[in-house]
């Protein structure tokens, strides 16, 4: 993976770590937590999925649909 998509990725889960907290008051322990361990990160780190190319609202709406399921 080269720097630019590194830097992509990382900026995109840095995003859904700081809307977990805000909208649902979330420690930033507790929401790396769920982040890192989503499926959402999972597809974020495929380049595959294109995941790391979208707007930063595109992962947390992922995010927030998988957390809604569970």
């Amino acid at each position: 993976m080269n720097g630019k998509k590194t830097f992509m990725i990382e900026t995109l889960t840095r995003e859904m770590i700081m809307h977990l907290m805000e909208e649902r008051s979330m420690e930033m322990r507790d929401a790396m937590d769920i982040v890192y361990r989503s499926q959402t990160y999972a597809a974020l780190n495929n380049l595959k999925t294109g995941l790391y190319f979208q707007s930063p609202m595109c992962p947390y709406d992922t995010l927030s649909q998988e957390l809604s399921a569970n």
